[in-house]
């Protein structure tokens, strides 16, 4: 496939870190993605959840499946504008690597944790994951990505951050976009989650149709799927609507924004980066759309009070974890310890403690508090 003359390439990549031969078979941005994939962080994915807590039922989603079809859809609107498709996937399957257990409510804690140490934030963690943290190669920590995957990897960053990431960083001091790569894995990311967080709120019995009709994208979806097939069986009704949802919306994106690529012209990845603005986007209507939907789940899902109490539970199993490693770091495990041993200062030591919680599945966080403070597991020992 030809790219278009503003994707990225081989050819114009800023590189890796540290210095390698080029494959013979594969492009860099594959070689990322196929790191990506093999590494340890993305298998934990698994079992970390989006909304629910993994032993709630078999069929939520994880933030592994979230990751897949964040990757599908950016994959499509990719092709679709003639961007570089490995580059894009591999950002996409790599955007949660550094998410703790429980979801958003867990990083809420761990960050309430790490607040006399300078915070925790899921993007920079996602970026100590394949920098740092990663044990792979013999060569070098981390898992060498190239620059351009890093800098999609990290969407969000504050300028005291930024500061310590070098040019890595230098987009969020002056103001520049990222590559069209990373805009469009970013939207499919949302994409994603608020369309499947739907079905997962469904299926679990936190939101009703009925709620849902008053939400202008769904409703316009589901009153068609209603008028064509009229006999069709509740779950396959939404699963159609849904799915329509998604085309609608992955429709409109990749329509404007070849709109915009067209009348902003931009001639290489550069000018992109020095638009002024985002040259992945919906049109307007859809954009009220996808905010009002957006609304809706934080109203009507995300502050669910069945939500709220698995939440307040994993908050509790995240500082009682971090609070028991701090008042006594012998009680991590050895590899962790070590690292404690030969850190320097309270904010590294305490560095390394979020390190080893925020790599927990959600399982394995429950596991480990139970170990640590439950009277029942004193004599099964570690």
């Amino acid at each position: 496939m030809t790219l278009a003359p503003y994707a990225a390439s081989d050819a114009m990549s800023r590189g890796r870190q540290h210095p390698e031969q080029a494959s013979p078979y594969r492009s860099e941005y594959q070689r990322d993605r196929d790191r990506i994939i093999h590494c340890a962080a993305f298998r934990r994915l698994e079992y970390k959840t989006q909304v629910f807590v993994n032993h709630e039922g078999d069929l939520f989603r994880t933030r592994l499946t979230h990751s897949l079809e964040v990757a599908q859809i950016a994959r499509s609107v990719a092709r679709a504008l003639g961007l570089n498709e490995d580059l894009t996937e591999a950002i996409s399957l790599a955007h949660d690597l550094g998410h703790t257990p429980f979801g958003h409510s867990g990083q809420d804690a761990l960050n309430h944790c790490m607040r006399a140490y300078g915070g925790f934030e899921h993007n920079l963690q996602s970026l100590r994951v394949v920098e740092v943290l990663e044990e792979r190669y013999a060569e070098f920590p981390g898992l060498n990505l190239t620059f351009e995957t890093r800098e999609g990897i990290l969407k969000h960053c504050s300028l005291k951050h930024a500061k310590q990431l070098g040019e890595l960083g230098s987009r969020f001091i002056e103001r520049k976009q990222p590559g069209l790569e990373a805009q469009v894995a970013n939207i499919a990311d949302e994409v994603a989650y608020n369309n499947h967080d739907i079905d997962d709120g469904l299926r679990y019995g936190l939101i009703e149709i009925e709620q849902l009709r008053a939400v202008e994208l769904f409703a316009a979806q589901y009153v068609q799927v209603e008028q064509k097939y009229p006999e069709l069986a509740p779950r396959r009704c939404v699963h159609e609507t849904i799915r329509r949802m998604i085309n609608h919306v992955v429709v409109d994106l990749i329509e404007n924004s070849a709109s915009m690529l067209a009348a902003d012209k931009p001639g290489s990845m550069d000018g992109v980066r020095d638009a002024g603005k985002p040259l992945v986007a919906y049109s307007e209507p859809v954009s009220e759309q996808v905010l009002a939907l957006k609304r809706f789940l934080r109203e009507n899902l995300y502050q669910h009070y069945t939500v709220r109490r698995m939440s307040r539970k994993a908050a509790r199993i995240i500082n009682d974890l971090f609070s028991v490693f701090v008042e006594d770091v012998r009680l991590l495990p050895p590899q962790y310890g070590h690292k404690v041993a030969a850190s320097e200062g309270n904010a590294q030591r305490a560095r390394v403690i979020a390190d080893y919680i925020a790599g927990m599945t959600d399982r394995y966080a429950i596991h480990e508090h139970a170990r640590l403070f439950s009277p029942t597991e004193l004599t099964r020992g570690s």
